[in-house]
């Protein structure tokens, strides 16, 4: 896909709606083979998804085998928005706690004393974290209004051309 394209889609309202969400889900393939999807927090910093785990985390050496990872970032109301990316996940492993953990699970509500206390136990808890970055190669909104699933939209091509056939024809 082009970046032109990519940025487009990026760009538009809905989707920075959905970019501006907490989690994501991130669907690779397991070192058996065999498909994952797990949520996970997540920030866009206008260029890239960033998400944070622990060093330790199961997805980390399947991530590293096969880097080609997808996400979802979606709404649960009707009609849902639905952000669907694509791309391959760079793996960045950080001393202490970045940034961008830090402000992925800042829109959670929280009292300032709860903040304060939430962020005092992940800074005793974690020496350091991976940051997986996926910037996106393939992006599609979907939001049942102005665009639909391609399967969805060749099915409306294909009512609409027979409803065009149709028209046409004599009515007995």
């Amino acid at each position: 896909m082009e970046p032109n394209k990519i940025a487009e889609i990026l760009n538009h309202p809905t989707s920075q709606e959905l970019l501006a969400r907490d989690v994501t889900r991130l669907a690779y393939v397991a070192e058996d083979g065999t498909p994952r999807v797990v949520p996970i927090g997540f920030t866009w910093n206008g260029a890239a998804i960033v998400m944070c785990t622990t060093k330790n985390a199961p997805k980390l050496p399947p991530l590293r085998h096969h880097p080609a990872v997808a996400l979802t970032i979606d709404t649960e109301v009707h009609p849902p928005k639905i952000l669907l990316v694509r791309g391959r996940a760079e793996l960045d492993v950080v001393d202490g706690i970045p940034e961008e953990y830090l402000q992925m699970n800042g829109t959670y509500e929280m009292t300032p004393e709860q903040r304060v206390h939430w962020e005092a136990e992940v800074r005793s808890l974690y020496d350091g974290m991976v940051r997986i970055v996926v910037t996106p190669t393939w992006v599609k909104l979907i939001d049942f209004e102005t665009t639909l699933p391609s399967a969805v939209e060749e099915l409306v091509r294909q009512r609409d051309e027979r409803q065009r056939q149709g028209s046409g024809r004599p009515i007995s």
